[in-house]
């Protein structure tokens, strides 16, 4: 499977994408020009979470600061951005719902900054645990579906930029509707142009991100009247802005009026854990993209403690926290940002932007950001797993599909990994159970010798004990492991089970050529049996039931 994924993963680096994803070394002008691009492609993202978690857009705004800063400055991995993220508003607005429903719009923000906190130390007891190692037992099936899933959500979540709003109801509900179609056909050519920028512009010339270049070619003909096209202001007032930013410096949370008991704190834990986990997550599984990529490794653990940290000041200043983000990280690679210059630039860029160029930024065309975001969908979805049908088995095909689904309609990327970890696990566990072997090499009236041959765990033992009959068998039994493991509590009980079941008979059972790992094993256990060598040939093991 490896070697087939390998193949199809060329395939979707191949030339249609060779200039997308290429390895090179940082340098500070990469890196400033790169942060740059991120730094404006933060800015819708980052509005339209803000909408998504119910908070004023200036919340996700100085939220991408305060994240991308501390992660880009102390995180384990380069080059990758953090911000505010879909996943975390989505969690983060169960918060604010609650808040508001014990007192007002108030109190939902306090209630969000206190949750955001708790998050944050949560996640940084996660890297002081170094619980960023389980990364690794993500398979790689489980990676190609989140990441497919990622991109379609990406994508997905560009197509409100091409709705404007229609009416507010009543109850505040805002009814988006599609533009009109001379608009939406302004709109989609000039999307179609960024991409094409971006695409071809490498060809001819690499002293300028194309991102980058995309974007300040069609911001600048919007600005000076050569099209009337959506912007920035447009997608603020459609949430329900006055269309500017706020320039306003972010200033220490107010928690007065809160109550510090246990079911105060009862009701915020469940969303804080959330919270950590899908950050924790998303960083990790965003980290591992970005190492594979690079060829470089990051460091998980830091990265966690980095996440950590960054969440705990965001909401101690009033943010709404984030996480690592998969497509302004792609887009940064790809722009040559390689160092932490890069995101540093960006999370200081975006904040100059606030302070100082509110009112250029918003008049932005929409359609520039969008055709970035497009063609980073373009370069994380993974193209490969589209050849895969029918050159993998059936249940790894199962896998990406399960986590690609389940990414794309629960928004959810922790249960989607989780998801996926679990029938990984359980595919592993079935085809594992199947291929235990049990022979017999040897054969006397007196004795008979089993060779075991694969992996003794929960799965395989009923199999096992079914080859053995004590009762019609010889009175010396002998079970050579040295093709075989003995792998949990499952294996030593079976070993347990089978060895009574022999003295029961009458008659006596051997284990020769145990793996030292597992001789430890069985140590460790002796509360369930008793491991001595036996001596009459020291190269065997006997199991025999501790007297009680």
């Amino acid at each position: 499977m490896r070697v087939a994924l390998s193949r199809c993963r060329a395939y979707a680096r191949g030339p249609m994408f060779s200039d997308l994803f290429r390895k090179k070394n940082g340098n500070w002008k990469d890196d400033t020009l790169s942060g740059l691009t991120v730094a404006l492609a933060l800015v819708p993202e980052a509005i339209a979470f803000s909408f998504l978690a119910g908070v004023n857009p200036i919340i996700g705004l100085w939220s991408a600061v305060f994240v991308g800063f501390i992660t880009s400055t102390l995180g384990g991995r380069p080059g990758m951005i953090s911000g505010a993220t879909g996943a975390i508003a989505i969690v983060a607005a169960k918060a604010v719902d609650l808040g508001e429903a014990a007192g007002g719009e108030e109190m939902g923000l306090k209630y969000l900054f206190v949750t955001l906190v708790l998050a944050g130390v949560i996640q940084l007891l996660a890297g002081a645990l170094k619980l960023g190692r389980f990364i690794r037992l993500v398979p790689h099936p489980v990676m190609i579906g989140f990441v497919n899933g990622l991109a379609i959500v990406i994508g997905l979540g560009q197509l409100g930029f091409f709705k404007k709003l229609a009416e507010v109801k009543e109850d505040g509900t805002r009814i988006m509707e599609w533009l009109p179609i001379p608009e939406l056909a302004l709109m989609v050519g000039l999307v179609i142009g960024a991409m094409a920028i971006i695409h071809f512009l490498p060809k001819y010339t690499k002293a300028i991100p194309s991102a980058l270049a995309a974007i300040l070619l069609i911001g600048t003909l919007g600005y000076f009247g050569v099209f009337d096209a959506r912007t920035i202001a447009d997608v603020l007032k459609d949430g329900g802005g006055d269309g500017t930013l706020s320039n306003a410096f972010p200033v220490p949370a107010n928690f007065a009026g809160l109550t510090w008991d246990w079911p105060f704190f009862q009701s915020i834990l469940p969303i804080a854990l959330t919270i950590a986990l899908v950050g924790l997550i998303e960083s990790l599984m965003t980290m591992q993209l970005i190492d594979e990529i690079t060829e470089t490794r990051g460091q998980g653990n830091r990265e966690c403690a980095a996440q950590g940290a960054a969440n705990v000041l965001s909401g101690l200043f009033g943010g709404m926290g984030g996480c690592a983000m998969i497509g302004q990280s792609l887009i940064n690679i790809r722009s040559g940002g390689r160092g932490r210059t890069s995101g540093i630039v960006a999370a200081v860029a975006l904040g100059l932007f606030i302070l100082f160029a509110g009112p250029v930024i918003v008049q932005i065309p929409i359609a520039a950001l969008v055709g970035v975001m497009f063609m980073v969908v373009i370069g994380t979805f993974e193209w490969s797993s589209l050849r895969t049908f029918g050159k993998v088995p059936v249940s790894e095909i199962f896998v990406i599909l399960a986590v690609t689904l389940v990414t794309v309609f629960m928004h959810n990327l922790a249960l989607a990994v989780f998801v996926g970890v679990i029938l990984s696990a359980l595919v592993f566990a079935w085809e594992s159970s199947r291929h235990v072997n049990v022979q017999v090499e040897h054969e006397t009236e007196d004795e008979k010798i089993y060779s075991l041959d694969g992996l003794l765990y929960f799965g395989s033992v009923r199999d096992f004990a079914d080859h053995f009959q004590a009762r019609s068998d010889v009175p010396n039994i002998v079970i050579d492991f040295a093709r075989a493991r003995v792998c949990d509590l499952s294996g030593i009980e079976a070993i347990n089970a089978l060895t009574e079941r022999y003295r029961k008979a009458g008659k006596n059972l051997k284990l020769r050529h145990l793996s030292p790992d597992c001789r430890r094993m069985l140590d460790r256990a002796s509360a369930l049996i008793e491991i001595e060598v036996a001596e009459d040939d020291p190269e065997y093991l006997v199991a025999r039931i501790k007297p009680h």
